[in-house]
């Protein structure tokens, strides 16, 4: 622990880096200090005050609003369309955004009079139609300064929106916002810092604007005639003059970095963390003791599914208005794509969908009235709990008074409804699990989709949020998936489980059927099971991963099969078994682990694949059980379920 007082050791930088890095530091210090050590203090109040001064000052003013203005019309579209829209040729535009930042600015200005100038490709039809002349007006110089300004803000704002997650874009798509919608109250106000930072670099490198200027606009007094322009001017005839209004033009563009405070690429602000709750709240983390939760009260609508899924997901799912099916698999089994296929978000799977007898095949994602609840909610930051629940019902134009009415009921219904006025970052985990629910729900939409909602939770939360979802999925009027990797979720939320793997479904039959009769080694795993994967004998099965299975009721010869075998049907024994059993291998135990009131034993062989199984404490010990300890397991032929595949 470090004592207050008590500085701790740190590695000093070595000679041959940090005298180069003090040097590069002087060398950009001094000509800084040249201008502090030179200004006359005395006179510089007079200097600034000179009508020439102050007609420059307000020059430049108009010239960097104007161009601001400009830039955030023209740059916002431009950063958006680089961060987020894939097309051929973006390398090249972005280097055009890049060009104005390295070109030498003169250069820049005699590109300008080559294209807008009165001899130029556009100039003319500016003049003939329009009777516009930009050369030598201050319009010129709005547009010189717009040359070289605008690319801060394009580069800051990409950056900025390229650490922002789709995923809230994505989220609000399908609450029914259009893409206009979701850029002005999603995208923007979470890139806030990188839209104020980037305006902040344009506005004063525009302020700063010399050579584009001076080569496209000229230096008009009144006219074109900016600070920087006059600093030019002052130096010949009065070098002590123009040191002054030198050191404004330094304070000023000081000013800005030091707002900044380096936040040069306008980075979202980290958001997710969580806070300390204001004053006289109740604690962010405080789950309520005793909840009443008011059951969901189906809208008399009821929507039926029929999905055709082609691509990396390949399947057709029909399910009743009312039903819930947990969708399960390994990682990479396309679960995910299944999901974003019915939202319409992925080009790697493709679903022609009907929801209630409608086709919404060719609709976007807005439009579809699919309500998607991701991992970690995605809630928007910048909005409170009601805000957030109500975005959908705004999105779809109900009045803002309504729409607060009818999210603050879905609140109440949920249990959260005391935290209505709170934005995100002061929410428990749980409890931003059950806004993204009200506000998925209370978008009155026709197919919901929740991506592992429980995934991030501890396990008391989980058990309490598992059971909140439950009791409100039953008056839910269309078709719920739930992505999961819980066994427990699956059989206690579900009414169906779709078993995926490779993009293609394996099984896809209630609960109890699949918890009897798995069809994957994968699900039978998750389950607590143990599944082997083989090729079926006349007498068994030939295992993938070496060995024999013997089993009571072989399959046809070559039927590629599964064998699932319970933990508790598997026999340990410190010498090899006689008698009945018919799969009997040596092996040593891995690892001992607890299951409630049990012990699992992982046993690995060089005969048969890796074993769990299920034992009392007692028997551990009456057998010496321990890691490295050599066995014998021993299944009966009749205790494996073999499953064709």
């Amino acid at each position: 622990m470090k004592r207050a007082g008590v500085r701790t050791s740190r590695a000093r930088p070595p000679l041959t880096l940090a005298l180069p890095a003090l040097a590069a530091v002087a060398f950009l210090a001094l000509p800084l200090l040249g201008i502090l050590v030179r200004t006359e203090w005395g006179e510089l109040a007079d200097h600034l005050s000179s009508p020439g001064a102050v007609e420059a000052l307000k020059l430049s003013l108009v010239v960097s609003f104007w161009t601001l203005g400009l830039s955030l019309v023209l740059g916002v579209p431009l950063a958006w369309l680089l961060a987020r829209v894939p097309f051929p040729g973006k390398a090249f535009v972005r280097s055009l955004v890049l060009l104005p930042m390295v070109l030498p600015p003169t250069v820049g200005g005699v590109a300008l009079l080559l294209a807008f100038g009165r001899r130029g490709l556009l100039g003319p039809w500016l003049e003939n139609t329009f009777g516009i002349t930009l050369p030598f007006h201050t319009s010129g110089a709005v547009i010189a300064a717009t040359f070289v300004a605008m690319p801060f803000l394009v580069i800051s704002l990409e950056g900025a929106l390229g650490g922002l997650r789709p995923r809230y874009e994505e989220t609000a798509a399908s609450l029914g916002a259009s893409p206009v919608r979701v850029f002005f109250t999603v995208t923007l106000p979470m890139v806030a810092p990188g839209v104020v930072a980037g305006a902040a670099l344009t506005w004063a490198r525009a302020l700063g604007e010399f050579g584009a200027t001076i080569t496209f606009a000229g230096n008009l007094p009144g006219t074109t005639q900016t600070l920087p322009l006059q600093v030019y001017l002052l130096l010949q005839d009065e070098p002590e003059a123009a040191t002054s209004v030198s050191l404004l033009l330094l304070a000023i563009a000081m000013g800005v970095l030091v707002a900044l405070r380096g936040r040069w690429t306008g980075t979202p602000a980290d958001r997710t963390r969580r806070t300390a709750p204001e004053p006289g709240t109740e604690p962010a983390a405080a789950e309520p003791a005793t909840e009443v939760t008011q059951p969901v009260v189906a809208s008399g609508e009821r929507w039926a599914l029929h999905a055709d899924v082609t691509g990396f997901t390949h399947l057709t799912l029909d399910a009743e208005p009312g039903t819930t099916i947990a969708v399960v698999g390994p990682n990479g089994a396309g679960k995910t794509t299944l999901l974003r296929a019915l939202l319409g978000l992925t080009h790697r799977a493709h679903a022609d969908l009907t929801l209630g007898g409608t086709d919404v095949t060719g609709l976007p994602p807005h439009r579809r009235r699919v309500a998607w609840v991701p991992q970690d909610g995605a809630l928007f930051p910048h909005m409170t709990a009601r805000a957030n629940t109500a975005y959908g019902l705004r999105a779809q134009g109900v009045p803002r008074s309504e729409a607060r009415r009818e999210a603050q009921g879905w609140l109440d219904r949920l249990g959260v409804g005391h935290l209505a006025h709170r934005r995100p970052t002061q929410l428990s985990g749980g409890q931003a699990q059950r806004v993204a629910l009200a506000r998925a729900l209370a978008a009155r939409p026709r197919l919901l989709v929740l991506d592992e909602p429980l995934a991030a939770l501890d396990q008391t939360t989980r058990a309490h949020v598992r059971h909140t979802l439950r009791s409100h999925l039953a008056g839910f009027g269309g078709v719920c998936l739930i992505v999961t990797h819980d066994p427990v979720e699956a059989v206690s939320l579900a009414d169906r489980v779709l078993v995926l793997d490779e993009g293609r479904a394996l099984q896809d039959a209630s609960p109890g059927e699949v918890t009897r009769h798995p069809r994957s080694p994968w699900v039978a795993r998750m389950l607590g099971r143990n599944a082997w994967a083989g090729r079926a004998t006349a007498d068994g099965l030939a295992l993938d991963a070496g060995g024999t299975l013997i089993t009571a009721d072989p399959l046809e010869p070559g039927t590629e099969a599964v064998a699932v075998i319970a933990p508790e049907a598997v026999a340990v024994h410190r010498e090899k078994p006689a008698g009945s059993p018919r799969n009997v291998w040596p092996g040593t135990v891995r690892e001992i682990t607890t299951s409630g009131s049990r012990l699992r034993v992982l046993v690995t062989s060089d005969d048969a694949p890796d074993l769990v199984a299920e034992i009392t404490p007692q028997a551990a010990v009456e057998l010496g059980l321990a890691d490295g300890v050599s066995v014998w397991t021993s299944v009966k032929a009749t205790e494996a379920t073999v499953v064709a595949l």
